[in-house]
Formats: C-alpha cells, structure tokens, sequence
C-alpha cells in the first residue's frame, strides 16, 4: 500500500487509495515534522494485521475522535466505563444481538435509563463501524439499539431547572446549563463560546465560531442569561466562558449528572437541555418559524413535527373539533 501525508481540515493526516477512494487518518497536528513522525507509527500499525478486541478497537476510535478534537472522542472515555468490563474483551465480529439484548437487560437491572443504554450501545455501534471504515474489520457486525424515544420526549420543568441550579457545586457546570438553556444550543458550541462573541452592548451571543463554519450565527440575551454572564465575565481568567483552572472544559456530562443527583432529578443530559428550551417555547405559544431558527433548524417542518404538539394554541384548535 502507498502511503503520503496530506493536510486535511487543519492537521496532517496519513492518506492512502482503497478500492477506488481515499481514506485518511489524521496524526492530530499541523506540524510537519511532528506528523511525519506519528505517520511512522500510523502506517506501522495500518501495514499491520489490527486486533478485533473491541477494548483496542474502542481505544484507537477514541484516539482518532480525540486527535480530531471531536467532543465525541471525551464521551467515549466516559461511556466505557459501562461498555468496557461487558464487552472489552470479546471479538468484535463475534458480537451477537443477543450480546446487545443481554448487555441492555443488565444495564436495565442496574437502574439505567432507556436512553443512557441506548446512547452506550451506539457509541459501541459507532466504534465498530469507525473500525471496518478503517480495515480494522472486515465487517462490523449489527448492534442492536433500544428505542430511546422516551428520552427524545424528556424535557425540564422549571422546577427540576431550578433545582439543578441549586445543587450545582462547580462554577463552570452552573454556566454551561444556563448556557444551554438560554441558547439552545449543542454542547460542543457552548463549550467552545469565547468572550469576544459575547456582546453585552448588542444583547447578543454569536454561537458560530466563523473560522470552524459551525452553528447557528447569533441568539439574543435573555435577562436571566445577561445578569449570568455578566457575572462570570467579572471574574474570567481565560478567553472561554466555561472553564475550569484557566482552561477550556472538555466534558460537563459527569458535572450535570452529579448535578441532578443531589437534586433528584432522572434522565439529565446536556441534550435535555436544548430539548426543555424549545418545549418551553413551544408552551409560550412562540411561532414553529421562530423557534425553528432559534434551534437553527433549516426546515421548519422538522420544528413543527417535534414541537407543535407542546403548543397551548396547537391543543385549543385540536380541542374545538371535539365541539358541537
């Protein structure tokens, strides 16, 4: 196999043909000595027969995310601590459904949310398939996921928001709910916000980060956020607003989960966040259009499909067909 070194979103990565198309693998840096080195060590393994165990296929996936600065890559490290001790040492080609069904059913037992198993078994699914994508595997084989509908429906009320709130004990966790509620926004953005797109003057925040070309471009300050941040602009020590010891925060899921602990509250994850402001919306009777741009949604019909149902105006005109 013929391998060259090609720079590819930012950083160096090691390029190869197969079977007509070009497949990389990024070396993590855009330094060009430092990336010929680690591509010694990438072809080493890549002209090498891979190992199937799923610990070091799920180890290399994480690597690779991580190199490539994907918030993924810090979820992996958390959802392994479930994943790792049922299904580290198996073959991954030999992975049966009824691994799946079997390793849901223990996780079921252990008081487990629908929706953390099914988030841990497609961070498994995403792992396998990132290994046949890379001759790590001939096939992947099929992981069977549970329906996590149930978590697609969860949201906050305020109640449950205002004890969160209450029981958060680092700084940075409190910022990052507040953050994700006011802004409706992913995790990964809000934890990549800097100051200089915070404007105080315009009441504006700029979530899009315009050298990345990701997120939606600007949403407006609510007072409650407004008073949060001016308050956490006070005592910055970094260009990030949420850090932690002067430096940008990889992960807030364990803060919020033990967050949510102290206060009682089930099935809390930084998506639910997102999903609570748009429902909240939706009960304020704000239009589909509005919220739609407001989650940065291109087709209002997906908003609408989702969102219409939490609507007060939607159910009165739902309820005047029962009238006669």
């Amino acid at each position: 196999m013929r391998y060259r070194l090609v720079k590819y979103r930012g950083n160096y990565a090691v390029a190869w043909t197969e079977s007509g198309s070009t497949r990389r693998i990024s070396t993590g840096t855009d330094d060009r000595e430092l990336a010929e080195r680690v591509s010694k060590r990438i072809i080493a393994t890549l002209d090498k027969p891979p190992s199937k165990l799923v610990s070091d296929i799920w180890a290399a996936c994480e690597k690779d995310k991580k190199a490539q600065g994907k918030v993924i890559g810090q979820n992996m490290h958390f959802h392994w601590k479930a994943i790792g001790p049922y299904f580290g040492k198996m073959e991954a080609e030999a992975i049966t459904v009824h691994d799946c069904r079997d390793y849901a059913e223990k996780r079921r037992a252990q008081g487990r949310a629908e929706s953390t198993i099914s988030t841990e078994l497609k961070h498994l699914r995403l792992s396998l398939n990132w290994a046949e994508k890379n001759r790590h595997l001939t096939k992947a084989p099929f992981i069977e996921v549970p329906a996590d509908s149930d978590a697609r429906d969860r949201y906050l009320t305020k109640a449950e928001m205002r004890k969160l709130i209450d029981n958060v004990k680092s700084p940075h966790i409190g910022i990052a709910m507040e953050l994700l509620l006011a802004t409706a926004g992913r995790v990964g953005a809000v934890l990549e916000l800097t100051w200089d797109r915070v404007d105080f003057e315009r009441g504006k925040i700029r979530l899009k980060n315009s050298e990345r070309g990701k997120g939606r471009a600007i949403v407006a300050m609510s007072d409650r956020i407004r008073r949060v941040l001016e308050e956490a602009h006070q005592v910055r020590t970094c260009e990030y607003v949420v850090e932690y010891a002067s430096g940008p925060v990889k992960s807030i899921r364990k803060g919020i989960a033990n967050a949510a602990e102290r206060a009682g509250v089930e099935d809390v994850s930084p998506h639910v966040f997102r999903h609570t402001a748009a429902v909240w919306m939706a009960e304020a009777d704000e239009s589909m259009e509005e919220i739609a741009q407001f989650l940065g949604h291109r087709d209002v019909s997906v908003t609408r499909k989702v969102y219409a149902r939490y609507s007060s105006e939607h159910l009165r005109k739902t309820a005047k067909a029962l009238d006669f």
